[in-house]
């Protein structure tokens, strides 16, 4: 699929890569690593917990995923059929083999509901908590919860980014009025390039790690005559963030935490040498290394906005999706990562009930399924369902913010904090900050 994949409504592929670009331009390395750690030590207890955000962009049909219909009539049930799990009572759509395998380790909310039916709307909602107010806006109106993290949290470990996109920022997915400082690190390209590197941590050409230690020692040098004068630790301060520059190029951690080549064959080969599955495995070393956000969008041929053809489409990405994500859960359960790191798979709405002309389904923010795993949440659980033919929550109905006051409650981030806003406005993180009961 070419870099200028479409949705629906006009946007592409390609503009959201050159948005998440453009946000970083004449951005220096150690005024991005300054504004990524102020205030990152106030606000919450330093932890060692991370969250993976899997973006389903384009909205994914929830019919042809986690809430199957078998008993509606065919024009609402659609062209797949249920699988048994490994957990009684619940099934999953036929696409979802491996994740059905390992039901026990994941909980899918089928009650999720919104008010749009707007890829821009409903994926600010999705990505902020808040709704888009101006639908032509192509720019975050509020920060997104990766770029909360870094300014609250910051990474677990020095050298290393607190938030990161693969491959590229999600549609929302971005830092607002809170600053380019806390825009996500992207990778730029899907990590099952057989070339693939992160261009922001490779030195450039006639730049090696010695002359860039001649000029740490010449700034050193002068930083040391300024100190002399100043009596309100800035230039300390400046110090810190220059080595914390210098560390993330020339140090080995996140340039071997980007090194997905350091991966076994057979670990790649479980995780499916694709794009969704590869960028799902560096996502996990990502966090393994001590990065606190990482978004993967989750898409190989085009996006989940599926109006044409709904059965041909999702049998093209839907068992890379499945593999990828059953394969990230149960690594993080064998090397012990899984009560640390939460994933989640969410999209910015469902899709239509009823199939279309075209045999696909339309835009639908009435109902849509979310699955959640890690973080120590109760699994091997479904909570909610929609009615006979998915059309609306039956009961347990739940909204995309109590989807993310639970991510912030893993991250030991209050929701009730505040920030203020361009206009001086104190804005809560979540407005509705209610959790998802039957999982704590």
């Amino acid at each position: 699929m070419n870099g200028s994949q479409q949705f629906c409504d006009g946007v592409s592929r390609r503009s959201l890569i050159q948005a998440g670009l453009a946000s970083t331009i004449g951005l220096s390395m150690p005024e991005l690593l300054r504004l990524q750690t102020i205030s990152a030590e106030t606000g919450t207890t330093k932890q060692d917990t991370a969250v993976i955000y899997v973006e389903m962009a384009g909205g994914p049909t929830q019919h042809e995923t986690y809430d199957p219909k078998p008993n509606a009539p065919i024009e609402y049930r659609g062209p797949m059929s249920p699988i048994k799990s490994n957990v009684d009572g619940i099934d999953f759509s036929e696409l979802m083999v491996e994740q059905a395998k390992i039901a026990d380790k994941l909980a899918v909310i089928r009650s999720i509901y919104h008010d749009s039916g707007s890829h821009g709307t409903s994926s600010h909602m999705t990505q902020t908590g808040y709704y888009l107010r101006d639908r032509q806006n192509r720019e975050n109106e509020m920060p997104c919860i990766g770029s909360i993290t870094a300014r609250v949290r910051g990474a677990n470990e020095r050298g290393l980014p607190a938030f990161v996109s693969l491959p590229q920022s999600m549609r929302f997915g971005r830092a607002a009025w809170l600053g380019k400082g806390y825009n996500p690190f992207s990778s730029g390209r899907d990590a099952d390039d057989k070339k693939f590197q992160v261009p922001n941590l490779t030195l450039l050409n006639g730049l090696t790690s010695e002359r860039l230690g001649d000029r740490k020692a010449l700034l050193e040098g002068f930083d040391a005559s300024r100190r002399t004068v100043d009596n309100h630790g800035v230039a300390d301060a400046i110090d810190r963030f220059t080595k914390d520059a210098f560390e993330m190029v020339t140090g080995d951690k996140a340039r071997l935490a980007f090194d997905i080549s350091q991966e076994k064959e057979a670990i790649r080969d479980q995780y499916g040498v694709n794009k969704i599955g590869q960028n799902m495995l560096l996502a996990r070393r990502l966090v393994e290394a001590g990065v606190t956000f990482v978004t993967v969008r989750a898409n190989s041929y085009g996006s989940w906005d599926d109006h044409n053809g709904v059965e041909k489409r999702m049998k093209a990405k839907g068992p890379q999706f499945d593999q990828g994500v059953a394969a990230l859960i149960s690594d993080l359960h064998e090397r012990g990562m899984a009560e640390r790191t939460m994933v989640v798979c969410m999209g910015e709405f469902g899709r239509t009930p009823r199939v279309n002309k075209n045999a696909g389904r339309d835009h639908w923010g009435r109902v849509m399924s979310v699955a959640l795993a890690g973080g120590n949440i109760r699994t091997g659980v479904v909570v909610g369902s929609s009615d006979h033919v998915g059309a609306v929550p039956q009961d347990r109905p739940y909204r995309p913010e109590n989807v993310l006051a639970m991510l912030y409650r893993h991250l030991g981030i209050d929701p009730a904090m505040k920030f203020n806003d361009p206009s001086g406005r104190p804005r809560y993180l979540l407005e509705e900050r209610g959790l998802i009961d039957e999982l704590v």
